[in-house]
């Protein structure tokens, strides 16, 4: 037999390479090897960029720089199956760095991505592809391009994935989506409920927590707190709670039942169950982010009032006392705001009132403005309406902190804080005492404030504490007043309407009046109560306030002036001004020449450096000198003294009189136009006449008892002091006109006291006959017509019925004729007085 010889290996093809092994430990060569046409190549290369991007951050970095991302892209859809998977795990890996996820959006790769979910890849494929999607989802952009490409169906597919990895990876990407609320919308579509609440059931606590962490975006919403419902959620979320191997998931868990507890139908199901177990976590507990979670949830089941009545069985409001003592800032904010919840319950409002006050009170003074606020709202709640609760606010030293409050720089703190001020403020100790804190100082700042609420909720706290004269001086004096007549132009209707009110209660008194009208908030109202969008019944009424202290501004604007608008010495009526007009003050009108200009109608009993003829006491002009005869020259059968003076006054000559009259006109006009001693402070105008008619009236009209009686005997006398009665066919050939201007020539002024005109029609004897009313104290209006109309209008009641003793009609309103039949009284409806009034 022959030696058997080894058989020779076939030579390979001439057109192909020989098998090459090559060794290299260069990133930058191993990125040429990305672009080869072979399968197997690209497989190693790229489990070696993944072990090397594995190994740290700087890798992924230079695995950026040397180019290798893009190339990387493309292998994502390639056709054979391992090179794609082992490219979706370099993918999962380097999708941590930021720059590499931008350059990845810009590449516009979501769609591969995704795909790699697809059922008939490996399980591998899915772990690696739902990393890099929840990677990539941290981002809004990425949320975005998931969404848009469909990302969000494969992903809950995943959820019942038998790998843990793929759970996780899938619910995290999830979690990062429905913050935003399109995703979330999508997500209800899906029903993507229950493999989420599936999870809850998962074995790893991280799974369990991501999971919570989504429903708890979610049940945000009603629709999925339903869908929680139909799917016995709740069951769930009890299990977890009572089971203590699970307390890291008890947060997120009694966060998710707190949402749950704000459906009325939840509560039906579970209420007592599971308010009694909240109670217990509360109390119980010292984690205190499980009593922050636990209070949350007080907090909302409390917003329905059967859960509050509740709870307060439960004794509630003992529990959340113990947790504003907490050293944590978070479960002191949620215990505060649970107080605040459990205080619309009323028996809970008054449990409040021996315990929690003082310790909200103490949370005032933290240096956490998120505890200060929430303090302050839980205090505006338990104050509101409720004298009992803010009296034990100002026991508890609460006055001062609150003040101090208004300095805050957060506006939900300085809001509350005048809100609890407010509802201190009605109560007049408590009012009295806070303004011994220079509350007026600490409120401009919040008036300056650019926030609406705090706007409002100042300008409250000012109308509250403004009802005193002692509070609206320090107001004036700190400046407040120029913020809050801003205020009035504030286009937000609530911050107006307080305005207005604000200004309503400032204006009562003359100081603070006439620095509001200086600083023009009488113009705002009155534009404001000319707007249809803007008027309200705080403008319309703070408007009529300001006019009250002017009133010679009043009379010009809206023609009328009640019975309870006293006419003073010093009232000037310049006729009816125009919208837009200015209204000139009285010594501007005064110093003006003498022109065919309406004329300026002055009242003023007040005596002048010029005049020395009469003094006045009590309050009533009453003569104590019987010397010269005034300008009037006139006599009147009610005036005993006038009579006296006519009678002393017989033997003179008539050159003498029309000598002293000269000389008492020449004495009246400086002061009418300003001449004289320009060093002294100026003075209005003095009227001699008018201080005898007013001593006159006092002596003669005032001691009668009989209101009626006393109206008609000045309606006699003010028509007598008018040129006395004219009969309507005589009203046309009455020269008044002559009369007055004759008076304007003398006087070389506009101004005319209404004592010096002796013939007068209707706006003349109307207006002295309420200068007159007013100072012995007839209660009459005065109002405006067209064509120098105007009238007085009084009340009386009206004379017993017959055969009914005792027995009176209701008052009636009356026009008093001072014209025709002076005296005469036409009730105000009759055709008579319609003839008085317009024709």
């Amino acid at each position: 037999m022959g030696k058997k010889t080894k058989k020779e290996a076939e030579p390979p093809p001439k057109d192909v390479f020989d098998p090459l092994t090559i060794e290299s430990k260069n990133a930058a060569t191993v990125m040429l090897l990305l672009n080869s046409p072979e399968e197997e190549v690209l497989a190693d290369v790229c489990e070696a960029i993944y072990r090397f991007a594995l190994k740290g951050e700087e890798n992924k970095a230079t695995l950026l720089e040397l180019g290798g991302v893009e190339p990387l892209t493309k292998l994502l859809t390639h056709e054979d199956k391992i090179v794609r998977r082992n490219a979706t795990m370099i993918f999962g890996i380097l999708t941590s760095n930021s720059d590499i996820k931008k350059l990845l959006r810009e590449l516009d790769v979501m769609s591969s991505v995704i795909a790699q979910l697809a059922p008939e890849e490996e399980v591998v494929t899915h772990e690696f592809a739902s990393l890099c999607l929840a990677n990539m989802s941290v981002e809004y952009m990425g949320k975005v391009q998931i969404f848009e490409q469909g990302g969000l169906e494969p992903l809950i597919r995943l959820l019942t994935s038998p790998d843990p990895d793929v759970k996780k990876n899938s619910i995290e990407c999830i979690y990062n989506m429905v913050q935003d609320v399109q995703c979330r919308a999508t997500l209800q579509e899906l029903n993507a409920i229950p493999p989420i609440l599936d999870l809850l059931e998962s074995e790893y606590p991280i799974i369990q927590l991501l999971a919570l962490k989504t429903l708890d975006v979610v049940t945000n919403e009603k629709e999925f707190r339903a869908m929680l419902r139909d799917s016995q959620a709740l069951d769930h979320l009890i299990k977890i709670l009572e089971t203590k191997e699970l307390n890291d998931l008890h947060m997120e868990a009694l966060s998710v039942m707190a949402n749950c507890l704000e459906d009325k139908e939840t509560m039906v199901l579970i209420q007592e169950t599971v308010l009694k177990k909240l109670l217990s976590f509360a109390e119980n507990s010292t984690n205190p982010d499980i009593q922050k979670n636990a209070a949350k949830a007080v907090t909302k089941a409390a917003c329905d009032p059967e859960n509050r009545k509740l709870f307060h069985e439960q004794e509630v409001e003992k529990c959340l006392i113990t947790l504003l003592e907490s050293e944590n800032d978070g479960t002191k904010i949620a215990a505060s705001q649970a107080i605040s919840a459990m205080s619309e319950n009323s028996s809970s409002k008054q449990f409040f009132n021996n315990q929690g006050i003082p310790q909200l009170i103490q949370l005032l003074k933290s240096d956490n403005e998120e505890v200060r606020e929430a303090a302050a709202f839980a205090l505006a709640n338990l104050t509101t309406c409720n004298h009992a609760n803010a009296n034990a606010a100002a026991k508890a030293d609460g006055i001062e902190a609150l003040i101090n409050t208004l300095s805050s720089g957060r506006n939900k703190v300085v809001a509350n804080a005048a809100t609890v001020l407010m509802n201190m403020a009605t109560q007049e100790p408590l009012r009295l005492s806070i303004q011994t804190h220079d509350i007026m100082h600490a409120l401009r700042g919040p008036l300056c404030s650019a926030n609406k609420v705090v706007q409002s909720k100042a300008t409250l706290a000012i109308a509250a504490i403004a009802c005193d004269a002692k509070a609206r001086t320090e107001l004036r004096n700190s400046g407040g007043l120029e913020p809050l007549v801003e205020l009035l132009r504030s286009k937000n209707n609530e911050v107006r309407n307080h305005a207005s009110w604000a200004v309503m209660v400032c204006a009562s008194d003359e100081p603070t009046a006439t620095e509001l009208c200086r600083l023009g908030a009488l113009d705002i109202l009155e534009e404001i109560d000319l707007s249809v969008s803007r008027k309200n019944k705080f403008s319309e009424v703070a408007y009529n306030k300001l006019l009250n202290h002017h009133l010679s501004l009043k009379y010009s604007k809206t023609g009328y002036l009640s019975s309870s608008n006293i006419i003073n010495d010093g009232f000037y009526d310049c006729g009816r001004i125009l919208i837009g007009t200015k209204f000139l003050p009285l010594k501007d009108l005064c110093l003006q020449e003498p022109s065919d200009l309406h004329t300026v109608l002055l009242v003023n009993s007040r005596s002048s450096d010029v005049e020395h003829s009469y003094h006045f006491s009590a309050g009533f002009g009453s003569p104590t000198e019987e010397k010269s005869e005034p300008t009037s020259g006139h006599n009147t059968a009610l005036s005993k003294s006038a009579t006296k003076e006519k009678g002393s006054r017989k033997g003179r000559g008539k050159k003498e009189e029309e000598k002293v009259k000269e000389e008492e006109e020449v004495a009246v006009a400086p002061k009418l136009t300003g001449e004289g001693n320009t060093d002294k402070e100026w003075c209005p105008p003095s009227d001699p006449d008018f201080c005898v008619y007013v001593c006159e009236v006092t002596k003669s009209i005032l001691p009668i008892t009989n209101i009626r009686e006393q109206i008609e005997l000045l309606a006699k006398y003010v028509a007598e002091k008018m040129g006395g009665k004219i009969p309507k066919e005589k009203l046309q050939d009455f020269s008044w006109q002559l009369h007055i201007s004759e008076l304007k020539f003398q006087l070389k002024s506009n101004v005319v006291p209404i004592g010096q005109i002796k013939k007068g029609i209707f706006c003349h004897r109307a207006l002295l006959f309420k200068a007159l009313a007013d100072k012995i104290g007839i209660g009459c209006s005065l109002v405006r017509g067209e064509y120098g109309r105007a009238w007085n209008e009084v009340q009386l009641m009206n004379e017993p019925q017959k055969g009914l003793t005792g027995a009176f009609s209701p008052p009636e309103f009356y026009i008093v004729d001072l014209m025709f039949h002076p005296g005469a009284l036409m009730k105000l409806r009759s055709q008579e007085a319609d003839l008085y009034r317009f024709l």
